[in-house]
């Protein structure tokens, strides 16, 4: 019995995810232990997931409040590809400090609060509903010359001018988002993941961008074959 319900759990998960970043072994695992909680709880479990309709509803709503907001992070790298890539757990943008009262309010109506507390800070943090979706926010304040500032000044830290000129769409609705070029370089400096390679190479494929070299190095030990 449990193995039939392990069997229709990974066929509904791959119906409703088919191009997220599973291996067929973490398939078959989460598929098991959903099964498993169903037959030990009978709760409704599910995967977290921001899609692309929530992200538009919140981007519209947005707009119509005169609030501007670019979308970074893996929806950031899907806008611009003009379609879905993977699964997304959260939804990264970038957000004037000026806006944040009607951003705040808002999201408060919408059922969501500030959680991860402990690593908040006033330039970023992080906001859920009760389903688990997360917005990671984080907070600049634009300059003279249109750099997106983020954090303390005398760390220099920025959204160049040049990387707040992104387009791109999402269910066909435009949105504004980090260019291409800066996302590809903001994909750098930490630990990469399968994700980040997939991303980058479709962008630089894409957009014509010369690979990174610390991507050049990895792609042919980081992706699989």
């Amino acid at each position: 019995m449990l193995a039939n319900q392990s069997r229709i759990y990974l066929t509904l998960i791959r119906r409703h995810w088919p191009n997220g970043p599973f291996a067929a072994r973490d398939l078959a695992v989460a598929a098991v232990a959903f099964a498993v909680s169903r037959k030990l709880t009978n709760a409704t479990c599910y995967i977290v997931s921001v899609t692309s309709k929530d992200v538009v509803e919140l981007y519209e709503e947005l707009a119509r409040l005169d609030v501007e907001i670019w979308i970074d992070g893996g929806w950031g790298v899907d806008a611009l590809l003009g379609r879905q890539t993977r699964h997304h757990k959260d939804l990264d943008i970038a957000i004037q400090q000026k806006d944040l009262p009607a951003f705040h309010n808002l999201l408060e109506q919408n059922g969501y609060t500030e959680t991860r507390l402990e690593d908040a800070k006033p330039w970023n943090f992080v906001l859920a509903d009760r389903n688990a979706r997360e917005v990671d926010v984080h907070v600049i304040v634009l300059d003279a010359d249109g750099n997106g500032l983020y954090g303390p000044i005398e760390k220099g830290v920025m959204y160049p001018a040049a990387s707040l000129t992104g387009t791109g769409t999402i269910d066909e609705h435009p949105v504004r988002c980090i260019s291409p070029e800066w996302m590809v370089k903001f994909h750098s400096g930490y630990e990469l993941e399968e994700k980040d390679f997939k991303d980058v190479l479709a962008l630089c494929e894409t957009f014509g961008i010369p690979l990174p070299e610390e991507y050049a190095r990895g792609a042919g030990s980081s992706l699989p074959s």
